[in-house]
């Protein structure tokens, strides 16, 4: 619009200048609302594929001695694949980027080293998602979504690190390799990978997509060309150009706010109500009261079952993934689990001690 004589000064609009109804959705482009816009100053909820990002919960230990193999062992939803490197120690630490929420960090700490890798030398730290949790990413689609990681790490061995996103239900793979540039400082690192438009998730309860972050790997892993782009599976293209953690019993390694969602843009780590994330995390493991440390159940008469016996339930405070592994002990009588699904475990004492002692580990991991 053209004026005649000096053009008017610019004053912000308020909310009372607009009349209701004249701003409508064909009016806004859709390029110019973007996920970073619509999750500047809230939460959008759930965004974050990852489960206990955070580190904050570790039902099982808060610390764990002489690890040589994989598995779960303190952390929860952190699966540790090892082989050939050494031992290690790997708790919940408190040494977290200050300024930014955390209260808690993953910490793996190289105990006896391995300088000299064997072909199959492997260290990896692990998330896997259920493939029904992530049918939203469209992946085997020509409208896959692109993912976008992003976590805090520090570690004194600097270099270069890979991450990889892992489809398991087509052995699909894509790797991304991030630097290490400062000894003893906390960095945060983001990588965006593509949208695979082959293989889709299967829609289930079983293990479809991994995230992970490699510390240490053999020539098994590195002896090809580091796969930036979706493709079948090849183990030497997984980890090319991966630093090995592993060759001092100096080195150390902290991890924590990691969070993986879909978009092209990292945005501000999701923080959850701590009762949510228990209570997410137990769907694949819980432990009554802390294991290893014991706890006093009541007795309860089940003689029409067992001669003279009692009997404890258990009921879990959420449904599990899936019917579960139990582990137990006792400090009187001889407790026996009877029965397990996924929402109760059934242990009772034949010897009739009256009051037994006992701690129990429910696991149905992916």
């Amino acid at each position: 619009m053209s004026y005649i004589g000096k053009t008017p000064t610019s004053v912000p609009l308020t909310s009372s200048d607009i009349t209701d109804g004249i701003i409508t959705t064909t009016k806004i482009a859709d390029a110019n609302v973007t996920n970073p816009k619509l999750t500047s100053g809230s939460q959008q909820n759930f965004r974050n594929i990852i489960i206990n990002g955070d580190m904050s919960i570790a039902q099982r230990n808060t610390s764990r001695t002489g690890i040589t193999s994989g598995g779960y062992y303190t952390l929860d939803r952190f699966d540790s694949a090892i082989d050939s490197v050494g031992t290690w120690t790997q708790s919940q630490d408190t040494d977290v980027p200050s300024g930014q929420g955390f209260s808690k960090s993953l910490k793996m700490d190289c105990t006896t080293a391995r300088a000299n890798l064997s072909a199959s030398s492997l260290a990896i730290l692990r998330t896997k998602i259920e493939g029904q949790n992530v049918q939203y990413l469209k992946k085997g689609t020509s409208s896959a979504e692109s993912l976008t990681a992003s976590f805090w790490v520090k570690s004194n061995k600097t270099g270069t690190y890979i991450a990889i996103i892992y489809d398991n239900d087509n052995s699909r793979q894509i790797s991304k390799s991030y630097t290490i540039s400062s000894a003893n400082t906390w960095e945060k690192k983001t990588l965006t990978f593509a949208g695979d438009t082959s293989g889709a998730f299967d829609n289930d309860n079983n293990k479809s997509l991994y995230l992970d972050l490699y510390l240490v790997a053999g020539s098994n892993f590195t002896s090809g060309t580091l796969q930036t782009s979706w493709a079948a599976y090849v183990a030497a293209n997984s980890a090319a150009g991966q630093v090995n953690l592993a060759d001092s019993t100096d080195n150390n390694i902290w991890i924590t706010g990691v969070q993986l969602e879909a978009g092209t843009t990292a945005s501000d780590f999701e923080f959850l109500p701590v009762d949510v994330n228990l209570k997410r995390c137990q769907r694949y493991c819980y432990a009554y009261a802390n294991y290893g440390d014991g706890n006093v159940a009541g007795n309860r008469s089940y003689s029409s079952q067992y001669s003279n016996g009692s009997i404890v339930y258990v009921f879990y405070p959420t449904t599990l993934r899936a019917t579960p592994t139990l582990s137990y002990g006792n400090g009187s009588g001889t407790a026996n689990v009877d029965l397990s699904n996924i929402s109760e475990a059934q242990l009772y004492d034949s010897d009739d001690a009256g009051f037994f002692v006992f701690e129990l580990l429910a696991e149905a991991e992916l």
